[in-house]
């Protein structure tokens, strides 16, 4: 079927120019095998990236997609190779420098900040995957994230939300220390006690633990924290990453990474980004 009018997720012209030669270059890679095995390619990887951000954006489920896209299983499918085969993480490396040098910084960065936050699953993501937060009182799973000073996605692992920010940010600077080298500084909230911040000066990364100040009552900006509570707003105002919905946590991790494709993707074209509140 053909498509007459775009929907607001939909890639521009500039934004595809950006996002367009990563997933050439990875179709011309398994080109003769996978999904276009014995015959030319059938659907546009365009229009495939469109119904993975349409998805993303909207939290619809997967067998939902309108008709003028591909069929959902071959949407489905070339989301779950791009995911195993890293280009998302690929994608987000890549648009994560751009936007850094257009600030006029050093395309890697040399600082992080870590957070966890607490979410509620969906009926079907399987009990053994989940697990409740004490502190905050959510049954269901856990992000972790380390980002940078400009707010982009530096490192991601969900786990059950029983899991500690502890615990999950050892594994955040383990990750961090091995992709990103330079990043020799670190800022997160109380939850990141001694074995964090040991862990992280045995890979030579200073964490400082950022408070609020005493008496402090309702919201506040605190310094530092603020990049990554700013990025997990962001990631809430797409809906496929409002509750869980993925059974598998490594596919929500790919979710995360399709946010920061479309939101840096977005900054670097200077196209605004619109949520429900805006309608």
């Amino acid at each position: 079927m053909t498509r007459h009018r775009p929907y607001p997720s939909d890639l521009s012209d500039a934004r595809w120019e950006l996002i367009g030669p990563t997933l050439t270059a990875w179709r011309a890679s398994r080109r003769g095998k996978g999904l276009d095995i014995g015959r030319p390619p059938e659907h546009d990887l365009r229009s495939i990236m469109n119904a993975i951000l349409y998805v993303d954006r909207t939290g619809i489920p997967w067998r939902y997609l309108p008709h003028d896209f591909a069929p959902w299983e071959t949407v489905y499918g070339y989301f779950a190779a791009w995911q195993k085969e890293g280009v998302f993480d690929q994608l987000n490396g890549l648009l994560r420098r751009l936007v850094r040098e257009t600030e006029g910084r050093h395309g890697e960065p040399s600082a992080c900040v870590l957070d966890a936050q607490s979410v509620k699953t969906s009926s079907n993501v399987p009990a053994a995957g989940q697990g409740i937060d004490a502190g905050k009182k959510i049954a269901g799973r856990k992000r972790h994230i380390g980002v940078d000073t400009l707010g982009p996605l530096l490192a991601v692992q969900v786990t059950a939300a029983s899991v500690s920010d502890n615990v999950g940010g050892i594994h955040l600077m383990s990750h961090i220390a091995a992709t990103h080298p330079r990043v020799t500084k670190a800022w997160a909230d109380t939850g990141y006690r001694a074995k964090a911040i040991e862990h992280g000066a045995r890979l030579g990364i200073n964490v400082e633990v950022v408070q609020r100040e005493p008496g402090t009552k309702g919201f506040k900006v605190i310094p530092r924290r603020w990049v990554v509570e700013r990025t997990f707003g962001c990631l809430i105002h797409h809906r496929r990453l409002a509750r869980y919905y993925e059974t598998r946590p490594h596919r929500s991790e790919a979710m995360m990474h399709i946010v920061m494709i479309d939101l840096i993707s977005r900054r670097l074209t200077r196209e605004s980004t619109p949520n429900w509140h805006d309608t």
